[in-house]
């Protein structure tokens, strides 16, 4: 039996990775699991929680997965993409999905720009219209200082397990990538010690690459890679 482990971001959710995980349902037979790491989902509650709450979510899911499987797949998107590195080399996964992973950069240009069209729209009386403003709007609401630094230590303490992933591993990333830049694919290509790696770069799609204008290619690419022998 396959089973299929999907993680999803910081302050995110399962619905990141809703498109991918419904074609993966409808084409395979595998046994997949979405876990909600906690604190995660709406509303947010991230207040008292640190960086091992959500590595221990994520490895509680993987092993109960582990105990009807005898194949793992795993998936992260952005810090979940971190969260798989460390799953990936503590456990038996078979193979790695990276998408749009906070491995080491954040682009502060790009949020710099960002912030600047919001600031233009408002002027303008187009504030519900800017797609940056609604969609983290709330999220600067309900997401503590502490919370943020949290992050940041997930990633700074899962980023040593990079060089013990050796299996099968592609990467994806979107050019268009506001938050984290599409040059920490390339990082985490350099870094990993997998021997297959493949390293894909979506010119149309920004961080939520799973709900972008590449999705399409990218699913059946995701698809593709998980089923080909290697």
């Amino acid at each position: 039996m396959v089973g299929c482990l999907l993680i999803h971001g910081y302050t995110g959710g399962p619905h990141e990775l809703a498109p991918l995980t419904a074609y993966l349902q409808k084409h395979t037979d595998w046994e997949i699991v979405v876990p909600l790491l906690p604190g995660h989902g709406e509303p947010l509650d991230l207040a008292d929680l640190t960086y091992e709450d959500w590595l221990l979510a994520a490895e509680e899911a993987y092993l109960s997965l582990k105990e009807t499987c005898d194949t793992i797949y795993v998936i992260g998107f952005s810090m979940g993409g971190m969260i798989s590195v460390y799953l990936t080399a503590k456990y038996k996964v078979d193979r790695l999905i990276l998408l749009a992973t906070a491995g080491k950069y954040l682009s502060f240009g790009k949020i710099i720009v960002n912030i600047g069209e919001v600031i233009e729209d408002g002027l303008k009386g187009n504030l519900q219209e800017n797609k940056y403003f609604n969609y983290y709007k709330d999220k600067l609401e309900q997401v503590p200082l502490q919370a943020n630094i949290e992050f940041m230590k997930l990633v700074h303490q899962t980023r040593q397990y990079l060089k013990d992933v050796k299996v099968p591993v592609f990467i994806a990333h979107g050019q268009e990538d506001s938050l984290v830049p599409y040059k920490t694919a390339y990082y985490l290509e350099k870094e990993l010690a997998s021997e297959i790696k493949e390293v894909v770069i979506f010119d149309r799609s920004e961080h939520l690459i799973c709900l972008g204008n590449d999705r399409d290619v990218l699913i059946k690419m995701v698809y593709d890679f998980l089923n080909q022998p290697i």
